[in-house]
């Protein structure tokens, strides 16, 4: 049975789901595939061949027995990424193994920086930190009939968040119990988001626009229907606390999204999830359904009145789609690029509809505050500071995972609750918000991780990804591992991005090739362009590790003195 598409009288057919399922049964998607897909969906070839080709994770021709998807991206590089898809293949061979039946090839940010240096093995998140053993697992199995061999991986240790207000799986739900009381006696929804305001929660995916009030804005938009999406696409190298949240916490981010709908007047939402995390997926449906079945979600919920019901829409791929507006276009059942706004998605979102998009963890962290109040959530925090913070953190640390912490505590204390730096090395220096984060060094360990404070030490709280690297890691093949992410990630829509990325990678390259001195005047011409001419975020953020690295490190990332050359 194929999964629903999300569907709309502008839109009956989104193919997607359809060429999922479709790759998911053969291994990938055959002209025959294809033809019989647009026959029966009544969708031109060309448009299903449009987006075959743009999607990274559909494919064309047969995989291997074995695919080994290795992460290159930075938390899997600083721990060794850089080379085992050579040595891989290698010991592939030299174990007298079919080499024919083992696929290895490298990919983008996995989400599992926790694993580094991670794999997904058909699909399977494994650490690849023994070759070896893993190879002699391959060999093991393949003969005919022989089920594939991978190392045990310990998933994330469940553990009690302060952010889940719930003793026991019977209590959940309880602030839709109290919002349905509320609605009964009132009718007004007001309340709801006084309550995220007064607590001053803020948007938790990056970009940090207080919750209540993008809220309130969707609330008072016109048009029907309306939407509620959850963005669970997280994408960006060292950036995984979403996926714990969701494989952890899945019934407080269902509650976020039903207290959304109660709010704003949607009947529907959607969770979009990145295809990668299956155990995710897996704890998301089977919460969904629990949700059902105790009347939280469905029709006339906790006898309100209200419907509201969440599917869950499987990515097909690419960094790109944590954008909102690239992630609507994906639901609309097209290619993956940003929009031009405005319009915004809250007066003009999914199918032309007002449609209100949180973070996994924003929509996690309202139900508390719905039940216990905003005087409690700003207790959460340390001096000025409100709230709490799930920060994944990665690189080079000793326990790399995700952590909840008081917003406002200094970088140092998460620092600790990691084990502190691998092997007891000195800190070099941290990226605070993931690889879209400006680089600060070891003195600044001591500030406090929260939005005022990282933006006012040069650098920003993003998602909350902490990336860690150790002395003596040279930052020059660092800083080009992040610049390369942001090329393969751009979508190439527009030109600025495509063209600005590229000749960034080709700069970086021919400098730690050469010896070449970066051009200073070059390079802020190439970021005023990047950052003032892109649609989206991910060209305004592209060479923020670079600039910020020759600024702390100018011995590893030696440029030209642009007053000296007369840069125009």
């Amino acid at each position: 049975m194929s999964p629903t598409s999300p569907t709309s009288p502008k839109n009956p057919v989104n193919p997607i789901p359809e060429l999922l399922a479709a790759q998911s049964e053969a291994g990938y998607l055959s002209r025959d595939t294809l033809v019989g897909l647009s026959r029966r969906l009544k969708v031109e070839r060309h448009r299903l061949q449009e987006l075959v080709s743009y999607y990274p994770h559909l494919r064309t021709t047969p995989p291997a027995a074995v695919t080994v998807e290795i992460c290159r991206d930075v938390a899997c590089y600083l721990n060794g990424a850089q080379t085992l898809a050579t040595r891989l293949a290698d010991a592939v061979r030299d174990a007298g193994g079919d080499a024919s039946r083992v696929e290895v090839h490298e990919v983008s940010c996995l989400g599992y920086c926790d694993l580094a240096p991670a794999a997904l093995v058909n699909g399977v998140p494994v650490r690849l930190d023994d070759v070896e053993e893993l190879v002699a697992g391959l060999i093991r199995s393949s003969g005919p009939g022989r089920e594939l061999e991978l190392p045990r991986v310990a998933a994330t240790p469940s553990q009690r968040w302060d952010a889940d207000p719930y003793d026991a799986p019977g209590e959940r739900y309880g602030a839709i119990r109290k919002l349905v009381r509320v609605l009964n006696q009132s009718s007004s929804r007001d309340e709801i988001i006084a309550e995220l305001r007064d607590a001053g929660l803020r948007g938790m995916g990056g970009a940090g626009f207080p919750t209540g009030r993008k809220w309130e804005l969707v609330r008072a938009a016109e048009g029907a229907p309306k939407y509620v999406i959850c963005n669970a696409d997280e994408s960006e190298p060292g950036t995984f606390k979403d996926r714990v949240i969701l494989e952890q916490l899945p019934h407080l981010v269902i509650e976020g999204m039903v207290m959304d709908a109660f709010t704003v007047g949607a009947s529907q939402g959607y969770v979009y999830l990145r295809h990668e995390y299956a155990a995710a997926k897996r704890a998301l449906e089977s919460e969904l359904l629990a949700a059902r079945q105790a009347g939280a979600l469905g029709r006339d919920i906790f006898g309100s009145g209200v419907d509201f019901d969440i599917e869950v829409f499987v990515s097909p791929g690419g960094y790109i789609l944590g954008e909102e507006t690239a992630l609507l276009e994906a639901l609309e059942g097209k290619r993956g690029e940003p929009r031009n706004k405005p319009p915004f998605p809250g007066q003009e979102g999914l199918w032309g509809s007002p449609t209100l998009i949180n973070n996994v963890e924003t929509l996690a962290m309202a139900p508390a505050i719905a039940l216990k109040g905003s005087a409690w959530w700003r207790d959460q925090g340390r001096g000025e500071v409100s709230g709490l913070k799930f920060v994944a953190v990665s690189g080079q640390v000793e326990r790399p995972g995700v952590y909840q912490i008081s917003l406002g505590a200094p970088v140092s204390e998460l620092l600790a609750l990691a084990g502190g730096v691998s092997g007891g090395k000195a800190l070099k220096g941290f990226a605070p918000g993931g690889a879209s984060s400006k680089w600060l060094p070891a003195t600044a360990l001591d500030t406090s991780f929260d939005f005022g404070s990282l933006d006012e030490a040069g650098s920003m709280m993003g998602s909350g990804a902490l990336v860690v690297v150790a002395e003596p890691t040279p930052m020059a093949p660092v800083v080009l591992n992040l610049v390369r992410f942001f090329r393969n990630e751009s979508c190439g829509k527009c030109v600025p991005c495509r063209v600005g990325c590229e000749k960034a990678v080709v700069l970086l390259e021919r400098s730690l090739t050469t010896g070449e001195v970066l051009d200073r005047a070059v390079v802020d011409r190439l970021q005023r362009v990047l950052s003032e001419a892109s649609i989206c975020g991910l060209g305004h953020v592209a060479l923020n590790p670079l600039l910020s690295a020759a600024a702390l490190w100018p011995d590893e990332l030696p440029m030209t003195d642009p007053k000296v050359r007369g840069a125009r």
